[in-house]
């Protein structure tokens, strides 16, 4: 079983280290699995995903974080979920990113109007950040 090691803990967020050396293989269904009912000939199991080969890409910039409030919760991003965070990946529109803000770590969808760039809640109680990058003079 692998363990997490806290690295830090915000308001919103608590940072754990990704241990990427060990393999977590789950069963894997054979076949697809439609969205009606199920067929009773798919009840067996034919491959192993490892999660770790699937969902690491950058294993030296990768982490996890707990995440705490609910302004995500319309993008499926619940108080408790765990993220997987890849700091090597460029950030793009519509894109879903954690940001350091004002002292303060946030999850929020990146989203790009004319020239300017906000921070989206997906939850209609909070309001969008609107994020404006320091001068450079």
């Amino acid at each position: 079983m692998t363990t997490l090691r806290k690295l830090r803990s915000t308001e919103t967020l608590c940072f754990y280290s990704l241990d990427t050396t060990t393999s977590f293989a789950l069963p894997l269904f054979s076949s697809l699995i439609p969205a009606g009912f199920p067929s009773p000939a798919d009840d067996y199991l034919e491959l192993r995903l490892d999660l770790n080969r699937h969902l690491i890409t950058h294993p030296s910039s990768t982490f996890c974080a707990r995440v705490t409030g609910n302004s995500m919760t319309e993008a499926g991003i619940q108080e408790g979920d765990i993220l997987i965070i890849d700091k090597a990946l460029t950030p793009a529109d519509g894109n879903i990113v954690v940001c350091f803000l004002d002292g303060a770590f946030t999850v929020k969808r990146i989203e790009k109007q004319q020239d300017h760039l906000y921070l989206m809640p997906a939850n209609e109680q909070y309001a969008p950040i609107l994020h404006c990058p320091q001068q450079r003079g």
